[in-house]
């Protein structure tokens, strides 16, 4: 294994390739600890600026120096090829199977026009103004909001109630295939109630019902990003 340590022990064998400022380099140092140099020494204007400040540093303090810039360089990349290995994206950068997709959501239009925002936020597909111009329709046919009792006093007063909402919903192509099969998400918050504090109660059982609304566009844009079209 490659490590940054075992590269600088090259700092100071000679190689025959030539850096950006058209010079021999006289060690391995000198041309990997360029590209380090350049990231964690922002002042620094071009690689041939990197290639002189390397080698006007002789000697020991020189060699650990160049030790030291390789070695966060190979972390770097090492941490930078680690991300990519295991599927990581930046977060508002989703990648679709389809190109374009119209949501349909008469009974939620708020659910509907946060998801249409997170959908055309950095993401490769575009959202359709039609049904029939689309390539996929993501149908969210039902949406109920319902609020139960969690728990009670000893005296037989509420206590704690517990808010759910269940989202339906299908993806499928103007020929009726499937992209997504039919599914239902269910989401659930539960909060303590003070019968002597009812705004305060209201206030929080908004919030929560907000929050509950962002959950389900979270969990629908990740199945979205798993769709994919019939075989």
């Amino acid at each position: 294994m490659v490590t940054g340590e075992s590269l600088a022990h090259l700092a100071t064998e000679p190689v025959n390739s030539r850096c950006e400022s058209g010079k021999t380099c006289h060690g391995l140092a000198t041309c990997v600890g360029t590209f380090s140099f350049m990231t964690s020494f922002p002042h620094a204007k071009s690689g041939r600026a990197a290639h002189d400040w390397l080698r006007r540093r002789p000697g020991p303090r020189g060699i650990a120096e160049a030790r030291l810039v390789i070695s966060r360089g190979c972390v770097a990349l090492v941490l930078a090829a680690g991300l990519a290995a295991c599927g990581f994206q930046l977060r508002g950068t989703a990648a679709y199977s389809f190109e374009s997709v119209f949501v349909s959501a008469p009974a939620a239009p708020s659910l509907a026009s946060e998801l249409n925002r997170a959908i055309a936020s950095g993401s490769s597909a575009r959202l359709a103004p039609t049904a029939e111009s689309a390539q996929v329709v993501l149908e969210l046919p039902s949406v109920l909001d319902d609020k139960e009792v969690l728990s009670l006093t000893a005296g037989g007063s509420v206590r704690e109630y517990q808010l759910i909402t269940r989202i339906a919903f299908r993806l499928h192509d103007k020929q009726g295939n499937d992209w997504l099969p039919p599914g239902e998400i269910v989401i659930r918050r539960s909060y303590t109630f003070n019968e002597t504090q009812v705004l305060a109660r209201d206030l929080q059982e908004q919030r929560l019902r907000r929050d509950m609304q962002t959950d389900v566009v979270q969990q629908l844009v990740r199945r979205l990003q798993a769709a994919k079209g019939p075989a």
